[in-house]
């Protein structure tokens, strides 16, 4: 079973995630930002982290570059909704500090549970029936 992370200020889209994640038959943590996430590492092992990039308290540039320092290998997805300034594409920064895959808000289900398969190791993906 894929144990994935997910970091979002926002609980109801970490809820919605977390449902959609579920549903495809992974097992899934959520934390309010970057610290949440760095404080949990080691206990929940996640073999997948997926970030917001513009929240209060550690934001999800910061959590990639820390996550980068400690598990270099940990696949992480970066997501965000958020143009706020038009000469800066935040999604592409991520790329550059070391997100695997990087998804536009609001998110497709299918488009989710795409990029964490393509992430994770076909053994650790749940049985299709």
């Amino acid at each position: 079973m894929t144990r994935i992370m997910i970091i979002d200020d926002e609980e109801p889209i970490r809820d919605a995630l977390s449902s959609v994640i579920e549903a495809a038959g992974h097992q899934t943590c959520s934390v309010a930002d970057g610290s949440g996430c760095l404080a949990l590492l080691e206990t929940f092992k996640p073999d997948v982290v997926i970030t917001d990039l513009l929240m209060p308290g550690m934001e999800g540039m910061q959590t990639i570059h820390e996550l980068r320092k400690q598990r270099p290998d940990l696949p992480i997805i970066a997501m965000s909704g958020s143009l706020w300034d038009p000469g800066l594409d935040y999604l592409r920064s991520a790329r550059l500090l070391g997100a695997s895959r990087t998804l536009r808000k609001p998110i497709e289900p299918k488009a989710l549970i795409q990029a964490i398969a393509s992430l994770v190791a076909p053994e650790a993906l749940p049985d299709q029936q």
